[in-house]
C-alpha cells in the first residue's frame, strides 16, 4: 500500500461513520469523565482562587479565636456545629490590651425576624462590640455604627446590612426608624455600605446589634461564638497567636502546654487558607478519582466494541491482507479508530465540561460571589491527552487480534 497511515485513517473514518449510534454509545463513557475531569479542575481551580481573593479582601493580618479545641489539620468542633462555652466577654476584654492588637471584636451570632409595620424579614443577627469596623472592615453608608457606651448599657439600637435595609425599608429612609426583633423595640441608628459575600458570610444580610444587648435580648448567652482579632502588621501575626494562647490558657487556669488540654482554637488566615485549600483539594482528588473510573469504563466499553468490530470485519481483514497489507497495517487501523473514538468523545468531553463550567460560573456569581471561571490549556491538553492514551490502551488488544488472523481463514469465515 502506498500511503498506509493515510488509508488506515480513512478506512477508521469510514467505520466509525458506519456505525454512528453505536459510536456514539461508546464513546459516552468517555464523554462524560473527560467532561468530569475540566469541570472538576475548573472548579477546583475557581473555588481556591475566590477563597484566596477574599481572605486578601478580608486581612491576612487577621486571628480568629473560637471555643473549643481543634487538631491543626481539622477545623474547630463549633465549626461543625458543636455549641462550646468557653469564650467570654472578659476574654475578648483581655486580649485588646495585647501588644500589635490593633481592635478585637466578639460575636453571638443567630438568626432572628426582624420586624418594620407590616414586613418582616429574617436575618442574621450579628451581635458585636463596638470594635467591628475596625476589626472587620466594611463602611457606613448611612447613620452611624453604635458606640462601646452603648454596648456596655445594652442599648437597643441596630445597624442594618445593605439586604436587610432593602428587605425592610425599600428606598425609604432607615435611620431613625424603629424595627421589632424577639418582642423587643430597636432603632435603626445605621445602615452599611453594600459589601457582598466574604469567605461565605453575606456581610449585607446582618443585623449588628451591640453584643451585650444581644445576649441579653437576643440569644440569651452570656458566651460568645468567636474572637476576631486585627494585628497592626502581618509580620507580627505569629507573636500574636502565641500571646493569645498563653493569654488564655492562663485565664482559663490551663496548666497544660502541649495543647491537649485547651478549650480554644487560634488561626490565622493563612491558616484558614491552608485548611481550606487541604479540604477542596482533598475533594477534587476524590472527584477526579470518581471521573477516572469513568474513563476506565469507557476504556472498557471501547475494547469490547473493537472486539465485535473485529469479529464483524474479519472477511475485511482478510481481503486488505490478501491485498497486501501487513500486520502492521491492520493494528494501526483498528488502533486509530480506538483512539479516534477516544479522541472525538474526549472533545465533545471538554466542550461539555467547559459549557458546565460556564453554567456554574454563571450561578455563583449570581449569589454574589466574585467567582472567576478557570479554564487552562493545560487542563484541556491533559483530558485529550488521557483520551487519547485510553485509547491506545484499550485498543491495543482488538488490534493485536485482528492482526492475528490468517487471511485464508479470515476470506471464509462466515
Amino acid at each position: 500500500m502506498v500511503f498506509p497511515i493515510r488509508e488506515s485513517i480513512r478506512i477508521s473514518i469510514k467505520a466509525l461513520l458506519a456505525n454512528k449510534g453505536r459510536s456514539f454509545l461508546t464513546m459516552l463513557g468517555i464523554i462524560i469523565g473527560v467532561g468530569a475531569v475540566v469541570l472538576i479542575i475548573s472548579l477546583g481551580s475557581g473555588a481556591q482562587s475566590l477563597i484566596l481573593d477574599q481572605i486578601k479582601s478580608t486581612g491576612s493580618n487577621l486571628v480568629g479565636i473560637l471555643p473549643g479545641k481543634s487538631e491543626s489539620s481539622g477545623p474547630p468542633a463549633t465549626a461543625m456545629g458543636v455549641v462550646i462555652t468557653t469564650l467570654v466577654d472578659d476574654d475578648m476584654t483581655a486580649i485588646e490590651k495585647l501588644p500589635h492588637v490593633v481592635a478585637a471584636a466578639g460575636y453571638s451570632r443567630s438568626l432572628a425576624t426582624a420586624t418594620w409595620r407590616d414586613v418582616s424579614y429574617e436575618a442574621n443577627i450579628d451581635g458585636t462590640s463596638a470594635g467591628y469596623l475596625d476589626t472587620e472592615g466594611g463602611e457606613i453608608l448611612q447613620g452611624r455604627f453604635f458606640t462601646a457606651d452603648e454596648d456596655k448599657n445594652m442599648a437597643r439600637v441596630v445597624v442594618l446590612g445593605a439586604t436587610v435595609k432593602q428587605e425592610l425599608f425599600g428606598d425609604s429612609d432607615a435611620v431613625g426608624r424603629q424595627i421589632k426583633i424577639k418582642k423587643q423595640i430597636f432603632e435603626v441608628v445605621g445602615v452599611m455600605a453594600k459589601r457582598g459575600k466574604v469567605l461565605f458570610v453575606d456581610y449585607d444580610d446582618q443585623i449588628h446589634i451591640p453584643l451585650h444587648t444581644t445576649q441579653k435580648l437576643i440569644s440569651g448567652v452570656n458566651y460568645l461564638s468567636f474572637i476576631r482579632v486585627k494585628v497592626d502588621n502581618e509580620a507580627n501575626v505569629t507573636e500574636v497567636m502565641s500571646s493569645v494562647v498563653a493569654l488564655l490558657r492562663d485565664r482559663h487556669e490551663i496548666t497544660d502546654l502541649t495543647g491537649t488540654n485547651d478549650d480554644f482554637s487560634v488561626r490565622s488566615m493563612a491558616q484558614a487558607l491552608d485548611m481550606i485549600t487541604t479540604i477542596t483539594n482533598a475533594l477534587r482528588y476524590f472527584l477526579i478519582a470518581m471521573a477516572a473510573i469513568s474513563l476506565i469504563v469507557g476504556g472498557i466499553g471501547i475494547m469490547n466494541i473493537m472486539l465485535i468490530s473485529v469479529n464483524e470485519r474479519t472477511r475485511e481483514i482478510g481481503l486488505r491482507k490478501a491485498v497486501g497489507a501487513n500486520n502492521n497495517n491492520i493494528i494501526s487501523q483498528f488502533i486509530l479508530e480506538a483512539i479516534s473514538l477516544t479522541l472525538i468523545g474526549g472533545t465533545i468531553g471538554v466542550i461539555f465540561g467547559i459549557i458546565l463550567s460556564w453554567l456554574i460560573y454563571l450561578v455563583v456569581n449570581s449569589l454574589g460571589y466574585n467567582y472567576q471561571l478557570v479554564i487552562t490549556f493545560s487542563s484541556v491538553l491533559l483530558a485529550l491527552s488521557v483520551s487519547t492514551l485510553i485509547g491506545l490502551i484499550f485498543g491495543i488488544y482488538p488490534a493485536r487480534k485482528a492482526s492475528r488472523l490468517e487471511p485464508v481463514e479470515a476470506l471464509s469465515y462466515e
